[in-house]
């Protein structure tokens, strides 16, 4: 038998956390959606924010621009990086396909990586270039937007791997296998048929050397078949810097299968995911394959070469734009990531200045409080966001370096 004065106590402890908890509940309920953006920005400026992959840099070499203020187009510069909570960033050090074939690919992406490194010291208040975590994690509330550097396209090695440890030594800290065509190293998922049915034989003996030098290598714009063998003879983990999920574009190899993420998770990797419209969004998708089919075959028909084809493809991309997608794409990719493998294996990675059609709500490097909102609004924590912009890919980088330095056998 319970004292009547214990039992009165009980029960008013019990109706008070009933209370306390319809309180809670009703606070919960009662969040608006103003509140929710407030919240949104607030975490976008307080948790440490890193994108893998933006193509500015070639932009700029066709128009160079003043980044340190606001420019014209584009998707980044230093204002709208600060107001959309934007620490650190993977300049991508791009290298057309075509270097392949007329030479020139080691020099074209040093002149990149020259243009760079002339940015800190253009606006030393505004960019900080920098190669380790460390580093970023000291600059994280400077006022500076970080820069790193990752090599857009494995032809930049041109057959020689004492180039990895050459671009190592220059900042670089991932190399992309391959870009639109196959190469040297392995097959890309754009090409039309496969030349080495994966990797080549100089691509299995990178893979060692890029573990060996404790360089990330990205997967993104590979073949099914190249990235299941990195996956094979890498002794660290693998990332996606700029791909998402073909469980939403079926048959478009240029996204990840959900095995191949399932896969890279096992190891350790991570996918970051890309914003690009037509990655996306099934519809844009279509609409895009279809439009490149025809441009590719006007080319082919018209023996279209050199600047005149360049001229055209970007005219033909200009006068029909695609339909849009939206900000809820991009969450849904990042959702279908954390219900395969778990929140520690997916990020931002961007695509800006390389993707033409970017959904409503992310068109630009301002808009990163925008996705944090969708992914509140599902549920994620403080917690689970740190962790997608930017933790799971600074872990993916750590094991990588820690792989590389760890003793080898003679």
């Amino acid at each position: 038998m319970i004292p009547v004065g214990r039992a009165i106590s009980l029960a008013l402890v019990g109706a008070l956390t009933v209370l306390m908890s319809m309180a809670g509940a009703q606070d919960v309920r009662t969040e608006t959606d103003a509140e929710l953006r407030q919240k949104a920005d607030r975490l976008a400026h307080e948790l440490l924010l890193l994108d893998t992959h933006l193509d500015t840099p070639f932009e700029l070499q066709k128009r160079m621009q003043d980044i340190s203020g606001r420019i014209e187009g584009g998707h980044f510069d230093y204002v709208r990086a600060r107001q959309g909570g934007l620490d650190a960033l993977f300049l991508a050090v791009y290298v057309s396909a075509d270097y392949e074939e007329k030479g020139g690919a080691r020099a074209y992406a040093d002149q990149t990586i020259d243009l760079v490194e002339s940015f800190p010291r253009r606006w030393p208040d505004k960019f900080a270039l920098l190669t380790s975590i460390a580093q970023i994690r000291a600059q994280f509330g400077s006022g500076r937007v970080v820069l790193l550097l990752g090599l857009e396209n494995g032809s930049a090695l041109e057959g020689d791997l004492a180039n990895v440890q050459h671009f190592h030594e220059r900042g670089v800290r991932y190399i992309t296998l391959c870009h639109s065509k196959n190469n040297r190293i392995c097959d890309s998922s754009f090409d039309d048929a496969p030349k080495w049915h994966g990797l080549s034989p100089f691509g299995r003996e990178l893979i060692g050397r890029m573990n060996r030098v404790g360089m990330m290598i990205d997967v993104s714009h590979v073949s099914d078949e190249a990235l299941s063998q990195v996956l094979e003879l890498s002794q660290a983990p693998v990332v996606a810097t700029h791909s998402a999920c073909r469980h939403f574009t079926p048959g478009w190899h240029r996204n990840l299968s959900d095995d191949l993420i399932r896969r890279l998770a096992a190891q350790g990797g991570v996918i970051q995911v890309n914003f690009g419209a037509m990655f996306v969004n099934s519809a844009v998708n279509a609409q895009f394959e279809k439009r490149r089919d025809e441009i590719q075959k006007h080319i082919h028909t018209n023996n279209l070469q050199g600047a005149e084809r360049s001229r055209y493809i970007e005219q033909r991309w200009r006068e029909q734009p695609l339909a849009k997608a939206h900000v809820r794409d991009v969450a849904d990719h990042i959702e279908h990531v954390v219900k395969l493998v778990g929140v520690d294996h997916v990020g931002f990675g961007s695509d800006f200045d390389g993707v033409t059609e970017v959904p409503a709500g992310l068109e630009d490097v301002s808009a990163y409080p925008n996705l944090i909102y969708e992914l509140l609004k599902r549920g994620y924590g403080a917690s689970e966001l740190r962790k997608i912009c930017a933790e799971n890919f600074l872990r993916a980088w750590a094991a990588v370096e820690k792989a590389g330095a760890a003793p080898r056998q003679p």
